[in-house]
């Protein structure tokens, strides 16, 4: 194969892994199209170079471009948009529920959405608009709501 054919096989081969990764994200094929990409200017630059070197170059690229991004995304980690995602305990507080097992003695249950929790809070009577102020173990802790609210 020609210099120009080696080398725009590497690039080909980098445009499709670079294609592949936005077709099916998971930030790991761009590394290998990095490595592709690289290796082919090397075989543009260094034309006699056997294919075996060429392997084995973009075998070193590609764990270089694999550790490179990894230290990046180590460094510089993605933030998602909503830290609770992943949370629905974290996301229930503040909410505000109704009793539907009598709290009595500090226990009882409430009505969160189309489910039915264990609570602990002040005694409070079913039917009672009380509001959760965190969840521990599994059961929501609440308390009234103030006259006010």
């Amino acid at each position: 194969m020609d210099v120009i054919g080696a080398a725009g096989a590497w690039l080909i081969a980098a445009l499709v892994l670079g294609i592949a990764e936005l077709a099916v994200p998971g930030v790991f094929l761009v590394f290998l199209a990095i490595a592709a990409a690289v290796t082919g200017v090397a075989v543009y630059v260094l034309p006699d170079l056997p294919v075996a070197a060429q392997l084995a170059a973009f075998a070193v690229w590609s764990a270089v471009a694999v550790l490179i991004g990894k230290r990046w995304y180590r460094d510089y980690p993605v933030e998602g948009g909503d830290p609770m995602l992943n949370d629905r305990s974290a996301r229930l507080v503040g909410e505000v529920v109704v009793v539907e097992t009598a709290i009595v003695g500090g226990r009882g249950r409430v009505l969160v959405g189309d489910g039915s929790w264990p609570a602990r809070g002040e005694d409070a009577a079913v039917g009672m608009r009380v509001r959760i102020t965190a969840v521990v173990d599994g059961e929501i802790v609440v308390e009234p709501l103030d006259s006010s609210s």
